[in-house]
């Protein structure tokens, strides 16, 4: 049988992030820091986020500054201010604690400085394994690609995530799912990012149910993260596409979150993409049946998340906009703005998706 992934011509390349895994690891930040010579850090932290404190004692005499504003999508003026303090205080890194907003701030001062990052996440966002920045103005968000973003060491700690409330815990995980089906079909895919991307999605789908019922469950909050890990690493090595540039228009357009908006636009796309999917349909197929964007809109449902993108605050108008932006955009599927407008109208009417559509 000649039927294997493998038999396909790839590309496969190497990208350079230390990553340190396991319960309690926070508590090796400085060891780390330490590890990059580093000895003038900067924190970038909301002050509410959980192991702020940890942090502030083992960075000790290594910490310079403090840093505790942030904001979604990462307003343009307060990367400025960030950065601005970062250079008066002569920091020579950054530490981020949070989700991908914290990430996001500290990635955004180190495209202009070159600062590198040790990213201590407390989601399960992956954006903190990736060269993917963003920032927003006027209503407006700017994404791009610079290696000078990606953090040098990412720190995950389960324990940090065990206080996460539902209503972050799973729109977070369709985060992590959103990163694994960019990877799948992006022609820049390979045999790794795609086992790293299926064996995410059947980590997510077999952990996400079980914090349902007890949200406090390390083994299944350990779970998640190690699937965003998997996912992160996945959309680090193949890059974003139509699905994240919906999230991306409507979140800067709208102030939307984006975790959210990825959990409701995700099945969508999901079904828009499929018929050209054969592969990865079937590699999905034991974690969301035969109808994968069915699934996924099915187990966003089971976990309580919205699927409703005109209860986040979108409307008929803002679809049709973002679906003459997207038009054209690279993806599996010729992307027409009927087509996607079609998509985002299911979205607002909290209809299920549509393979096809």
């Amino acid at each position: 049988m000649t039927s294997s992934t493998h038999s396909h011509p790839f590309e496969y390349e190497a990208r350079p992030v230390r990553v340190v895994f396991g319960p309690g690891r926070r508590a090796e930040v400085g060891n780390e820091v330490d590890r990059l010579g580093l000895s003038k850090v900067m924190l970038i932290a909301d002050g509410n986020t959980p192991g702020a404190r940890t942090l502030v004692d083992v960075l000790g005499d290594r910490l310079t500054s403090c840093w505790d504003e942030v904001a979604q999508h990462v307003p343009l003026e307060l990367a400025e201010r960030a950065g601005k303090r970062a250079a008066a205080d002569g920091v020579d890194g950054l530490v981020s604690l949070g989700g991908g907003s914290a990430t996001g701030l500290a990635k955004a001062i180190a495209l202009d400085t070159g600062l590198p990052i040790v990213a201590v996440p407390t989601t399960y966002a992956g954006s903190e394994l990736t060269p993917v920045f963003g920032t927003t103005s006027a209503h407006h968000k700017r994404t791009g690609v610079d290696e000078r973003v990606r953090p040098r060491v990412v720190i995950y700690d389960p324990e940090l995530t065990v206080g996460l409330p539902p209503a972050l815990t799973g729109p977070s995980a369709f985060n992590a799912l959103a990163h694994c089906l960019a990877a799948l079909w992006s022609p820049d895919g390979d045999p790794l990012t795609s086992a790293l991307a299926a064996d995410a999605v059947r980590i997510v789908t077999t952990s996400l149910p079980e914090l349902a019922s007890d949200p406090a469950d390390l083994e299944a909050r350990s779970g998640l993260q190690y699937a965003a890990f998997l996912a992160g690493t996945a959309l680090g090595r193949t890059g974003t596409g139509l699905q994240h540039r919906i999230c991306h228009l409507l979140g800067g357009k709208l102030n939307l979150p984006h975790a959210e908006t990825h959990a409701v636009i995700l099945p969508h796309v999901v079904a828009l993409n499929a018929p050209a999917g054969p592969e990865w349909v079937a590699r999905l197929e034991p974690f969301l049946g035969s109808d994968p964007a069915l699934g996924l809109w099915e187990l966003a449902r089971r976990s309580g998340l919205s699927t409703s993108l005109s209860r986040l605050g979108a409307t008929e108008e803002d679809a049709h906009e973002v679906a003459g932006q997207v038009a054209g955009s690279p993806n599996p599927v010729p992307v027409e703005a009927a087509a996607v407008e079609a998509l985002l109208g299911r979205s607002l009417d909290d209809l299920p998706p549509s393979v096809g559509q």
